[in-house]
């Protein structure tokens, strides 16, 4: 498994444009980019759906299991693995520090934003 250099997190950190693009049915087509909030955890990349497990990326990503993101003027190929764990308290906290003037914070926190939370891991 491949990780995320410290550079590379510190940018996206601090960005606030990642896009997802979970792979389509035939595992080549890039799926619609879809902008998402990110948020970092020690040495991991995290996202969550606002719709919850509903949502349309959340879904083609758990089938498809990767993709590609763009943040912080990089393009990057990756693999999704949903998180369903501890590790929600901890991302939990990261996002209110990041979005803590945001009006959309409070549903990114909830149950079922917080059901539908991905750690997003570069690929070779």
């Amino acid at each position: 498994m491949t990780t995320w250099s410290k550079q590379e997190l510190d940018k996206i950190t601090v960005a606030d444009d990642l896009h997802i693009s979970p792979f389509r049915e035939d595992g080549v087509t890039y799926g619609t980019p879809t902008w998402i909030w990110s948020v970092v955890v020690g040495d991991y990349l995290y996202v969550r759906a606002y719709n919850g497990q509903n949502s349309r990326w959340y879904n083609a990503a758990l089938r498809q299991k990767a993709g590609r993101i763009t943040a912080a003027g990089m393009t990057k190929e990756v693999t999704f693995k949903p998180v369903n764990d501890s590790m929600n308290d901890l991302i939990d906290n990261a996002y209110r520090e990041k979005y803590n003037k945001s009006p959309y914070l409070s549903p990114m926190v909830s149950d079922r934003a917080r059901s539908a939370t991905v750690k997003v891991i570069p690929r070779d």
